[in-house]
């Protein structure tokens, strides 16, 4: 039997689209996990046994070098999912998955998800949208990472993180936001600073406070707004 409320894992947005008769098949085998920060759900060319469905807090997806340099491509809140490639044939994870604000989640077996999959019911076509749009999340993190600066990136990712955490206030520390701007520690206290003089956010010791929502997304660049846009597309289909 699973402890789980089905009211609080409908804060994940992807089982939220669910049909009634899907979701109430999955709902005995989920169970609630707390994340805390720092915890690496999957290495790079891990094969997962499991899958996180976030209910609140930010899972970040990161790309290595062989000389450990590490960028983040994409973030997972309570829109998705942690394990996409484990419904196909490939069964490595191409990135690792690290806690970046301590997550509520519901887990499920890998093997449930992927007989669900196989079924070919409306959560396999959920599961294909989301990819979509995560692939377009990856995507244009790469174009964000080579053409805009480190205060258009880091706008970008203050409003994605806004969007899934649902608090003005969340912790970051400096080596989480220096692998997000794929730069160094020093940049990250100056693109902070510049924020912070221009009135949009408040950052002292590792805390972040964002003070003008709209100012942030007049600063950023539009790759929030079209990364944003195909999650809302995805989702929106399946209300």
């Amino acid at each position: 039997m699973s402890v789980t409320s089905p009211q609080a894992s409908l804060q994940n947005r992807l089982l939220r689209a669910l049909p009634n008769e899907v979701y109430e098949r999955l709902t005995p085998k989920l169970r609630p996990v707390q994340l805390p920060r720092g915890r690496v759900l999957y290495d790079a060319g891990d094969l997962a046994d499991c899958v996180y469905f976030p209910l609140s807090g930010v899972v970040s997806l990161l790309s290595s070098t062989e000389a450990g340099e590490v960028i983040e491509v994409g973030v997972v809140g309570n829109e998705g999912i942690t394990v996409i490639p484990t419904i196909g044939r490939a069964r490595e994870m191409p990135y690792r998955a690290v806690v970046q604000i301590p997550v509520e989640a519901v887990s499920i077996e890998v093997g449930v998800i992927r007989d669900e999959f196989l079924r070919g019911c409306e959560l396999r076509n959920l599961l294909i949208c989301y990819m979509h749009s995560l692939f377009a999340q990856i995507a244009q993190s790469a174009v964000c990472n080579r053409f805009h600066t480190a205060e258009l990136r880091f706008c970008r990712w203050l409003l994605s993180m806004h969007d899934r955490v649902q608090s003005d206030s969340f912790e970051l520390t400096h080596e989480i936001i220096s692998n997000m701007l794929g730069t160094q520690r020093p940049l990250v206290s100056v693109t902070a600073g510049l924020l912070q003089k221009a009135g949009l956010i408040s950052y002292s010791r590792g805390s972040i406070t964002i003070l003008d929502r709209q100012g942030l997304e007049d600063a950023s660049c539009e790759c929030y707004r079209i990364v944003k846009q195909q999650v809302t597309q995805c989702l929106s289909g399946f209300a």
